[in-house]
């Protein structure tokens, strides 16, 4: 009996995983398993069940109303078990494997500094960190948790916040005497504006000019795929850049970069989150430590 539940419970986060994923793939990945067999897990299920669960195409799979049906007390059933492990769980130290996906300029300025504290607190978590300024698909990627800036986009991930990152427009002493200074926004047009390679939710500039926002399109001949890189150009002399405040800092009290269009810039910010995947609003008790380590110990400026 034991095993045979055992085996239910696994079958029914299988086919749960292969709804949130949409494919057998990033199930397969989720698991460190192979596509055909989390399929054969699937075929088991539906032949045990004795109906079909997806309508099946060589694109996508939807569901078919059984397995909506299936789907929704499935997470019921998942949920309760989740919040039966949790309050478990809370009695011993947190353990196992943190899949965390940051980009750099934070993950350098304020993940990486943290994870001694953190991994001494709980000798039993193993971190697994990767740092990249590209938006991953979170379910695709089997991140455990992302660490993004910005506006979200709608998905079924939930999120904390971390703060509020203020965003400066900067660059360098010798490159605005060589190429003027900026009396406004609208000489932003004449300049080099260095930005990034992928793609974002607004690529534009905001500035508020004469009580109005404005926004201004980056224009320049260089674009790269990470915030560290975007800063060592601009402190080449390469042009001008919009970075987070806590990113050039020290730059900025050095005197190697200089703040442009302040007054253009008031409440120029973008916010921090830690976006994670949760069933029920049950997470496991080491993804939980370490969001809540974040929360309590990130001050960002």
């Amino acid at each position: 009996m034991a095993k045979n539940e055992f085996n239910r419970s696994a079958e029914l986060e299988v086919f749960l995983k292969v709804v949130e994923f949409g494919n057998f793939s990033a199930a397969a990945r989720f698991f460190d398993n192979t596509p055909s067999s989390v399929s054969k897990t699937i075929s088991k299920l539906e032949q045990r069940l004795g109906a079909r669960l997806f309508n099946r195409s060589t694109r996508k799979l939807t569901l078919t109303s059984e397995g909506c049906v299936f789907y929704e007390h499935g997470l019921e059933i998942i949920a309760a078990l989740n919040e039966a492990e949790s309050i478990v769980g809370r009695q011993t130290k947190p353990s196992g494997k943190i899949r965390v996906n940051c980009n750099i300029p934070f993950g350098k300025k304020y993940v990486l500094p943290l994870l001694p504290d953190f991994l001494a607190a709980y000798p039993e978590i193993s971190i697994h960190l990767e740092l990249t300024d590209k938006v991953i698909n979170v379910l695709e990627e089997s991140a455990d948790i992302a660490i993004r800036t910005g506006n979200l986009s709608d998905s079924n991930l939930i999120s904390k916040k971390l703060g509020t990152a203020r965003m400066v427009v900067v660059s360098t002493p010798t490159y605005l005497k060589i190429n003027g200074n900026l009396q406004s926004p609208e000489e932003l047009k004449t300049h080099n504006l260095l930005d990034f390679t992928f793609s974002r939710v607004t690529r534009e500039w905001p500035f508020i000019v004469d009580g109005k926002e404005r926004m201004i399109a980056p224009q320049g001949n260089i674009k790269v795929s990470d915030g560290d890189t975007l800063r060592h150009l601009v402190l080449s002399g390469l042009g001008i850049a919009r970075l987070a405040y806590f990113q050039v800092e020290d730059d900025l009290e050095k005197g190697l970069l200089v703040s442009v269009l302040e007054d253009y810039t008031p409440s120029s910010t973008e916010d921090v989150y830690a976006v994670y995947v949760g069933q029920g609003g049950i997470l496991p008790n080491r993804i939980r430590a370490f969001i809540d380590f974040l929360y309590s110990r990130v001050k960002i400026k």
